[in-house]
């Protein structure tokens, strides 16, 4: 209990000096309402339902991300672990992936999967996907030989010495994995939306961006941020829930 009281209180005390700043004016509204002013505008815009069709655009489009980074990564890292020559080779690489400007490929994705959500999903999948592959590799590792060798000596078979021996291991790994994946996911298709799109969260935040329409770029901004946040507390609940039965066990 004692951690989610520091978390709330530092996440509570730059709030409140943030809505003094505000109020004072020392903060102009032009540049940043306050923010029980974007609260109460993403209430107001949640309950209207204008932006709906966006909002479930952009979290479709995301979740298709993450569910397909997960699985290509996951199924990529152990085939690497297996692999070591290739590991070898590749590894180096991942640590500069991601100085990698995705976003110059945005028109070769047009051109190859046109105008649709492809391209959107396609950044927000290469953006996540190394994340899981890297979690991946890192979990397989923790993976302690002996157990390796005892699941061969108890003559388990292949699904039953996942289940049994490298999952219980590796599953902290691997939900770091996503959530790191999750917050590529999110920065990948908004992204996307924001630069070449008339669809989508990404596309109403600049759209309201353009026409200084703080009224609903902050809201939809905020939006974003509290679903980010609520799946990634998700995740880190349970990871913390993996690593408490591995160190029991």
């Amino acid at each position: 209990m004692r951690i989610f009281f520091y978390r709330g209180l530092a996440v509570l005390l730059p709030l409140v000096a943030l809505e003094a700043l505000c109020r004072e004016r020392i903060i102009p509204p032009l540049t940043l309402p306050a923010p029980s002013v974007i609260a109460i505008g993403l209430w107001g815009i949640l309950a209207h339902g204008t932006f709906t069709a966006a909002i479930l655009k952009t979290l479709s489009n995301v979740a298709l991300a993450i569910v397909l980074a997960v699985a290509v990564g996951t199924a990529a890292g152990a085939a690497l672990h297996r692999a070591r020559a290739l590991r070898a080779l590749l590894e180096p690489l991942f640590s500069t992936y991601y100085a990698i400007p995705i976003y110059a490929f945005y028109p070769l994705f047009i051109v190859v999967f046109g105008l649709g959500d492809a391209p959107q999903v396609t950044i927000g999948f290469m953006l996540a996907v190394v994340s899981m592959i890297v979690s991946a590799l890192a979990g397989l590792d923790s993976v302690p030989a002996v157990l390796a060798k005892t699941a061969r000596v108890l003559q388990l078979g292949p699904v039953e010495s996942v289940r049994s021996v490298t999952l219980p291991y590796a599953a902290p790994y691997l939900f770091t994995g996503v959530k790191l994946a999750v917050a590529y996911a999110f920065i990948g298709v908004i992204g996307a939306e924001f630069i070449m799109s008339n669809t989508g969260l990404g596309y109403e935040i600049r759209f309201a961006y353009d026409n200084l329409d703080n009224n609903v770029m902050y809201p939809l901004i905020l939006l974003i941020l509290l679903i980010a946040v609520a799946v990634n507390f998700s995740l880190d609940h349970w990871e913390r829930s993996l690593r408490a039965r591995r160190e029991r066990g």
